[in-house]
């Protein structure tokens, strides 16, 4: 008997896995998959671009921080360079404004931040630090992208797309009738069907972020941990596991899913907001628990609504594991019963 479930459902995922990786109304899934590539792509460009001078900088004798911090405005150039030695990058611009006016930049490094002295005149009128950039600095930057963007609206959207279709595309396309008539069980369809969007969204999202934290890591001569790479996949998959079961059943409970698609991304937006209890209620409290790097709070939010954030201990990793198989499960089975009851009426659809 399991061995024939077994059969059916890997003729279901066959059939299932062409028309979800080619669907025409799938296509623009691919396209906020590989938003954030393009975006990395681009810094990798301009990175490109101003290497050989970051080269040159690492490469000079960098100046002690605390000789660069003692410069204050109001120094002349003299004793700047007595104080420093010889800038790394020495610009002069001349301009006319009411009289001969000489502009200088020149250009210092501790080795961890690039300093830029402006001149007016043989006199230090501004310093501008600038950080240069690291891999550990990127690698925060990854984590704010990954958790803000690629979780809760790509991958979201991303198995809106997949998986409302798997059920409601074929009523739409009135399809649906040739599943239903053959002699097979609606938990079998429905297992099949689950699983062949699984496989193309996870398919889709983790090569996605693999390319991303490859092109995160392209610049640099060091490369990221292999452990973090797999966590981040990992996470990838299990959003789409996670994600992918509730717009599953979605698709079979309401005749416009897009209705309560719209209801879970408000309740895992709010999710910072909820109390502690509340947060295991949603997807998005065990993704971000499961990744290798915590994202920096925005430093522009509003304070009254920074006030109503509530903290709360992350999951643990096997805890956040097994909540999302858990929630998946649950509504899986749910789906399942409701899939047993589905009579079709294409008239009213």
């Amino acid at each position: 008997m399991i061995r024939r479930y077994w059969a059916q459902m890997r003729a279901v995922i066959r059939l299932e896995m062409k028309k979800t990786f080619l669907s025409r109304r799938g296509l623009w899934v691919y396209l906020i998959a590989l938003a954030p590539v393009l975006m990395f792509a681009g810094h990798d460009l301009s990175m490109m671009r101003t290497r050989e001078e970051r080269r040159a900088i690492a490469a000079a004798h960098p100046v002690p921080a605390g000789a660069l911090l003692a410069v204050q405005p109001g120094m002349t150039r003299e004793e700047v360079t007595a104080r420093l030695g010889q800038p790394n990058l020495d610009a002069r611009q001349i301009r006319f404004a009411g009289g001969r006016v000489r502009r200088e930049l020149l250009s210092y490094t501790d080795g961890q931040s690039r300093y830029v002295f402006g001149f007016a005149d043989g006199q230090l009128q501004s310093i501008t630090v600038r950080p240069e950039e690291t891999l550990a600095q990127d690698r925060v930057i990854f984590a704010t992208v990954f958790q803000f963007f690629y979780l809760r609206l790509a991958i979201f959207f991303g198995c809106v797309g997949i998986f409302t279709n798997l059920f409601r595309g074929e009523l739409i396309e009135k399809s649906l009738h040739y599943y239903l008539l053959a002699p097979m069980r609606r938990e079998v369809l429905l297992a099949g069907k689950y699983a062949a969007g699984l496989i193309a969204a996870a398919a889709i999202f983790t090569s996605s972020a693999a390319l991303q934290l490859w092109l995160l890591s392209m610049p640099y001569d060091s490369s990221l941990p292999g452990r973090e790479i797999a966590a981040y996949l990992g996470v990838a998959a299990l959003a789409c596991l996670g994600y992918g079961s509730v717009f599953l059943a979605a698709g079979l409970f309401f005749r416009n899913p897009l209705l309560p698609a719209a209801g879970v991304l408000v309740w895992e937006s709010a999710n910072p907001f909820l109390p502690s209890a509340l947060k295991k209620i949603s997807v998005i409290y065990y993704l971000q628990s499961l990744c290798p790097v915590a994202a920096p709070p925005d430093r522009e939010i509003n304070p009254l609504l920074a006030l109503l954030i509530s903290s709360s201990e992350p999951a643990s990793t096997v805890f956040a594991v097994a909540g999302l198989f858990a929630v998946a499960a649950a509504v899986l089975v749910l789906a399942a019963r409701r899939a047993r009851l589905l009579e079709i009426n294409y008239g009213t659809e």
